[in-house]
């Protein structure tokens, strides 16, 4: 029996589940390479290994150069291998390796929001028609009756990596900013609350050209050349193009918006926040993206203790916290469903 057929035969172990000592055979993602050398000049091959429940990193020491040219980044491959611990981290030791060149089954490789999508896109909808401005609620109709941008929005990731990397993390993401921008307006009254409600349903739209997404997220041509706040603008343009007497002012402000959404320069921002409603979108867009990155590292962390592995990201190790007094905790909280079904924050109708 060769390896493919094997692995086809043999039940997928889920990354989440591997463990020291395990013997790991069966298809994953390649959702990285990187073919590096030894001290001694010998080539090797590192890998970051994918299913839907998370990533682990796969050494091949063996005929490193040879294997690596039969299959790139994106491709499913079928492996043997040993698990073992590296520096309190699992690491799959592969003894062999072969690309699949079998039909994929996303479901199997591609994580998906834990959220009901079409519930998130109902709850945006809604959102969306509390606008009371004229041209920004035709605007949002515009957009909301476009099926093919539907479409694509309801299943993008809202990122490659670190936050809502995932089918439907975009409209998990953007929902999340747009309530929060919900309670953040009736916090501060200064605030517009139409336009910053706009903005933060439309401050990443440009993902869904910015990135692809089929088996493994990476940049499209698209992404790589201009950037999402670039493409959103663009989508922006093309939709202000079919609306009539739209006032240039709100317009000027919707542009800004998008473009200084990132906040700094550093952060890949065109434009720094420069009236009330593009800093509060900032901040707003920076804490959702935040939490919801950190707490899927600090879930996904293998790493024994109450601390992570040292985060480069975000330079600091990160405090776990006692797992007991967690296990004490579970289930004292309010139920999900009172949450709006686990989202971050309930509509509130005025």
């Amino acid at each position: 029996m060769d390896l493919q057929e094997k692995g086809r035969q043999t039940p997928h172990i889920w990354i989440k589940d591997v463990q020291e000592n395990v013997k790991v055979e069966g298809d994953y993602l390649v959702r990285s390479k990187i073919v590096s050398q030894t001290r001694q000049g010998n080539s090797f091959l590192t890998l970051t290994l994918g299913d839907r429940t998370g990533t682990v990193e796969g050494k091949v020491w063996d005929r490193a150069e040879e294997i690596s040219t039969q299959f790139k980044e994106g491709d499913i491959v079928t492996l043997a291998g040993q698990a073992i611990t590296y520096r309190n981290q699992i690491q799959i030791q592969i003894h062999e390796l072969k690309l699949n060149k079998s039909p994929a089954d996303p479901t199997i490789f591609q994580e998906s929001t834990p959220n009901d999508i079409p519930q998130m896109l109902s709850e945006i909808k809604e959102l969306a028609h509390r606008i009371k401005d004229r041209h920004l609620r035709l605007l949002m109709e515009s957009f909301m009756a476009d099926h093919q941008f539907i479409s694509q929005f309801k299943r993008a990731p809202a990122a490659k990596t670190f936050h809502h990397s995932y089918l439907g993390g975009l409209l998990e993401h953007t929902l999340s900013v747009s309530q929060m921008a919900v309670l953040v307006t009736e916090h501060y009254p200064d605030l517009d609350g139409d336009l910053l409600l706009t903005g933060a349903i439309l401050h990443d739209i440009g993902k869904i050209d910015e990135l692809h997404f089929e088996l493994n997220i990476d940049y499209s041509d698209k992404g790589r050349l201009l950037g999402h706040i670039v493409l959103g603008v663009l989508m922006l343009e093309e939709k202000l193009k079919t609306l009539k007497d739209f006032p240039s002012e709100i317009a000027l402000r919707l542009r800004h918006l998008i473009l200084s959404h990132h906040g700094e320069f550093d952060l890949g921002s065109p434009k720094r926040p420069k009236f009330l409603e593009a800093f509060a979108l900032h901040l707003i867009d920076d804490m959702d993206a935040k939490i919801n990155g950190l707490s899927r590292l600090l879930k996904g962390d293998r790493q024994e203790g109450s601390w992570t592995a040292f985060n480069n990201l975000f330079q600091r190790y990160l405090f776990k916290g006692d797992s007991s007094l967690k296990a004490d905790k579970k289930g004292q909280g309010i139920d999900s469903k009172q949450q709006g079904q686990g989202y971050l924050f309930p509509v509130h109708n005025k």
